[in-house]
């Protein structure tokens, strides 16, 4: 008898993560580090991705926050080269301007630069209603380039 060895290799698409975080500074520092982590053990670069859920999960914390509702951090990598992140909050009432109506603040401004982040480091982002009462801010990053 004849026995073949067969490596069995998990498809690309299975690398996601997912976690829900209370809407809280906290919660947004930890979203960057488990991302940064996670990114880190799939041998993928994390730089800007660290930047864009900085910038998101704060944005959840702040404006996309209800009181006892949490956050949701998304990760999935599709193919070998594309990191999409998500972040749903329960403020669908509440949507932030999409790609290139985001207006950049006064200069002496201690806010509002987030998404003007988001839209300088990501390849492609966006808003996505619903279902009620969610919202999800996405954003893709080309791992390849």
């Amino acid at each position: 008898m004849n026995q073949e060895m067969v490596r069995v290799q998990r498809p690309a698409a299975s690398r996601t993560f997912t976690v829900l975080l209370s809407p809280t500074r906290r919660a947004a520092r930890l979203a960057r580090l488990l991302t940064v982590a996670r990114l880190g053990a799939w041998g993928l670069p994390s730089e800007s991705a660290a930047h864009i859920v900085a910038e998101l999960a704060a944005n959840a914390s702040v404006h996309g926050r209800v009181r006892g509702r949490d956050f949701r951090l998304h990760l999935a990598v599709r193919g070998e080269a594309l990191l999409r992140i998500e972040v749903a909050d329960t403020r669908g009432d509440s949507v932030p301007p999409g790609p290139g109506a985001v207006k950049a603040p006064e200069d002496d401004a201690e806010s509002g630069r987030g998404l003007l982040i988001v839209e300088a480091l990501a390849d492609h982002w966006g808003v996505a209603p619903g279902p009620v009462p969610l919202k999800t801010v996405w954003a893709e990053l080309d791992l390849a380039r």
